[in-house]
């Protein structure tokens, strides 16, 4: 079977999602090699570059947002409420244990 041109090209939403997946990778990179960094010009520098991702990422996901490729969903009142709640008594727990 031959490939041909058309069927090795990305539209346009698949190369944003591409673009967007990798900028999360490089985020959770980033955000580890922090913390894990042992000098401060080096934390300093991961820091940079995080901050970086995270601004780029922001501008791809806005991107695919304005043309309807990436449309976040309202969150649930219910389910944000239980989230509070389960937040609130992991934190009474945490006071506890003090």
């Amino acid at each position: 079977m031959k490939l041909t041109k058309s069927d090795c090209t990305l539209n346009e939403r698949d190369a944003l999602q591409d673009m967007l997946e990798s900028e999360k990778q490089l985020m959770a990179i980033y955000t580890t090699a922090l913390y894990e960094g042992s000098t401060k010009s080096m934390r300093k520098n991961f820091s940079t570059n995080l901050l970086g991702v995270a601004e780029n990422q922001f501008l791809i996901f806005s991107q695919m947002n304005s043309r309807g490729y990436y449309e976040p969903k309202p969150a649930n009142k219910t389910l944000i409420d239980d989230a509070n709640d389960t937040f609130k008594k992991q934190k009474k727990c945490l006071k506890a244990g003090n």
